[in-house]
C-alpha cells in the first residue's frame, strides 16, 4: 500500500475558500479502482519524539482515549501506527517584498 498525503498550512481567513475548493471541485478519483473498505488517517506533529512519548504517558492521553477500544467493531483490522523522525528541514529563501 502507498499513501500519498499532502499537508496544507492555510491562512485562517482563507479557510472557507480552501474548503470550498476541495468540496466543490469535480472528483476524478471515482474512476480509479477502489478497495472494499475506507481508509482514514490521523496525523499529529510533535516537537520531538520525546514530546510525543510524554503525551502517550500522560493522564490526559488516557482520558482522551477512554473507550476507544470499541473501534474493533468498526474496523477490519487493528490500526497501524507509523512514526517518523525529521532528519532535515530545508526552508526556501524569503522572497523580497
Amino acid at each position: 500500500m502507498f499513501v500519498a498525503m499532502n499537508r496544507f498550512k492555510i491562512r485562517p481567513e482563507k479557510e472557507a475558500e480552501f474548503k470550498s475548493r476541495w468540496l466543490d471541485r469535480e472528483v476524478f478519483l471515482r474512476t480509479a479502482p477502489a478497495s472494499d473498505y475506507l481508509v482514514y488517517a490521523s496525523q499529529t506533529v510533535w516537537a520531538s519524539r520525546e514530546a510525543y512519548d510524554a503525551w502517550r504517558k500522560s493522564e490526559l492521553f488516557h482520558v482522551a482515549h477512554k473507550g476507544m477500544g470499541q473501534g474493533e467493531v468498526l474496523t477490519l483490522e487493528k490500526r497501524e501506527f507509523s512514526g517518523y523522525d525529521v532528519l532535515r528541514t530545508v526552508a526556501g529563501q524569503e522572497q523580497a517584498a
